[in-house]
């Protein structure tokens, strides 16, 4: 079997000043396992919690202005394109395939009266996302799931 995989996401979180940033993370506790009589497969288990799943779909052009997300979630991006800004002015772009933990609870608003995060919509098709809430407070540091 190869090597431990590291898949890449991109962590929206908030300092202890209240200011959000983004950094890009790696899922790396992977454990080859199988699943019933399935052949071995990588596996990252997260921490489990309660969580509620829903679905989004974010029309051509939609722009959210500053707000933070409702709970620490995973943001999974199904089809389309989207993008997300944090105070500190980190910008990322994201397409099918790719995924992202917010975890801006608590911002305080800037001068600006910027709190949170940004996010919209790119290009002419509308993005659909997942996200995964999860029912714990969120961490205040970056990449801190393997």
């Amino acid at each position: 079997m190869t090597d431990k995989p590291s898949v890449p996401y991109w962590h929206l979180w908030r300092d202890e000043a209240g200011v959000s940033h983004q950094g890009l993370c790696h899922l790396t506790a992977w454990e080859l396992k199988g699943v019933g009589n399935a052949a071995p497969q990588w596996n990252d288990r997260q921490q489990r919690s309660d969580a509620t799943v829903v679905f989004t779909v974010q029309p051509v052009g939609w722009v959210g202005e500053w707000h933070e997300n409702p709970a620490p979630q995973w943001i999974i991006v199904i089809s389309g394109r989207w993008w997300i800004e944090a105070m500190d002015g980190t910008r990322i772009e994201q397409g099918a395939g790719e995924f992202s933990l917010g975890e801006d609870q608590g911002c305080v608003a800037n001068a600006q009266g910027r709190k949170g995060h940004r996010s919209g919509t790119i290009g002419d098709q509308p993005a659909v996302l997942m996200t995964v809430q999860l029912h714990v407070p969120p961490v205040l540091a970056p990449c801190h799931l393997a």
